[in-house]
């Protein structure tokens, strides 16, 4: 668990830095603040903003400091990963040319955001341990 949350915080940090690298960052001329006017995309394909990719940056560092406990580490998994179903859904419901796409999304970043969303989640109920039978007690 703990591994999979400093995986992920690992490669969102890498992800962040990246989005501010331009030629991993094609057409960084472009690159807004925020809003689909931003037309920055992350190794061509992810379309990005300086507040898309402060995001990774955050879910970066939350998923490093995260994954120094056990309980940390599901949670960041777990929950983050839901955020990034929620992101999946905000992003197929809204219009992309509309200011509703504020981060901005394409449909690059929504199909992402599913997969990211499920192996997080998915992740996060792995390594549970079973319920333990109290076999000292008397017995009814």
């Amino acid at each position: 668990m703990k591994t999979a949350a400093l995986l992920y915080g690992t490669v969102f940090l890498l992800v962040g830095a990246t989005g501010f690298i331009p030629g991993i960052t094609t057409d960084y001329d472009q690159l807004m603040v925020a809003g689909h006017h931003s037309e920055a995309l992350l190794m061509g394909i992810f379309q990005v903003s300086i507040l898309h990719t402060l995001v990774h940056l955050l879910y970066g560092v939350s998923g490093i400091a995260l994954a120094r406990t056990v309980s940390g580490a599901r949670n960041y998994l777990r929950w983050d990963g839901a955020v990034y179903l929620l992101l999946w859904l905000y992003g197929l419901l809204i219009d992309k040319e509309s200011t509703a796409n504020f981060v901005p999304l394409n449909t690059a970043d929504d199909w992402l955001h599913l997969v990211l969303g499920v192996a997080m989640v998915g992740l996060s109920f792995l390594g549970r341990e079973p319920a333990r039978r109290n076999t000292t007690g008397p017995a009814y």
